[in-house]
């Protein structure tokens, strides 16, 4: 009975597996403040070319206004307002390297922005929330938030000694209006469309429970141990990409 209602073509085991990959990388984001992306992008890579980049944007925006929610008065509107005019920038850019750029060279392009995004989390490098370097992080985000759909270290970086609280909701509404944009933009240029919406519709009741599950699961896991599983899972996966297009070469 299920199986008939899935998208055409699909598989039961195959719309489980990425039902899993959803449910988790909701639930570590919810109780990292970031990750869905980070963790779901390398592995729909590898094994759910469909979901990436459409679907897992159309999950992710909702999942971020939802983070946002849960603290919105602590939003900074003002460092909010400075990332989304980089983002909107790099979306356009996003836009055009998807338009113009053959499809192995953008893999290319995904496993090294997933691997840019691992360095620039690890680095450590102070960077002050300035104006202009949110402006730049907005860029940095929107070239990667649309071709790969984590567009999440470079804010990671410039923000990352905000108070948490701060960080979170911020973030969150900065990624819920970003994503959409980038939805906007990947429609106009066919690449997001009804079968992407419908799988998006699928998927969603996964990632909402998701979410709902860190909530307990918040008090009982570290944050930091959950941060290096995402870190490591993504290195490995844009690693994986990386060499299956050397071996296809």
């Amino acid at each position: 009975m299920i199986a008939s209602l899935l998208p055409e073509g699909m598989s039961l085991g195959h719309y489980a597996g990425m039902a899993a990959m959803v449910l988790v990388g909701a639930c570590l984001q919810g109780i990292g403040g970031v990750g869905f992306a980070m963790f779901s992008a390398p592995i729909a890579a590898l094994f759910y070319p469909e979901l990436a980049p459409g679907p897992l944007l159309a999950l992710g925006g909702p999942l971020a206004l939802m983070s946002a929610l849960r603290e919105f008065d602590q939003v900074d509107w003002g460092a909010a307002g400075m990332a989304l005019v980089g983002r909107v920038v790099g979306t356009l850019g996003a836009a055009v390297c998807l338009l113009l750029l053959p499809a192995e060279l953008l893999t290319v392009m995904f496993a090294l922005f997933i691997l840019a995004g691992v360095v620039l989390s690890l680095s450590g490098r102070r960077i002050d929330a300035s104006r202009g370097n949110m402006v730049g992080a907005g860029i940095a985000s929107g070239l990667m938030g649309t071709i790969t759909s984590a567009g999440a270290p470079p804010f990671a970086l410039v923000m990352q000694y905000l108070p948490p609280p701060r960080l979170r909701a911020t973030l969150g509404c900065v990624f819920f209006a970003g994503a959409a944009f980038s939805l906007v933009m990947l429609a106009s240029i066919g690449r997001f469309g009804r079968h992407e919406m419908w799988l998006s519709a699928w998927l969603l009741p996964l990632m909402i429970a998701g979410f709902a599950i860190s909530g307990p699961l918040n008090r009982r896991v570290s944050r930091a141990a959950v941060r290096g599983l995402l870190l490591a899972l993504s290195a490995f996966g844009a690693i994986a990409l990386l060499l299956r297009e050397a071996i296809a070469f």
